[in-house]
């Protein structure tokens, strides 16, 4: 009889994880944005809202 090459080891699956992923904190919790003041204080905002005011309000 001649003998068959042995099958190569797997490499093991990924576990699952049934961990609740609402209790994990997201990139959106991370970013800066949304209410956070700007370096600078009051003059760094009133310099933003003209910067990006639109033309019909001049």
């Amino acid at each position: 009889m001649s003998s068959a090459p042995e099958p190569e080891p797997r490499a093991p699956k990924p576990a699952l994880v049934f961990d609740d992923p609402l209790d994990q904190q997201s990139p959106d919790d991370t970013d800066r944005g949304w209410g956070e003041r700007a370096e600078g204080g009051s003059s760094a905002d009133l310099k933003r809202f003209l910067d990006e005011k639109p033309p019909h309000h001049l």
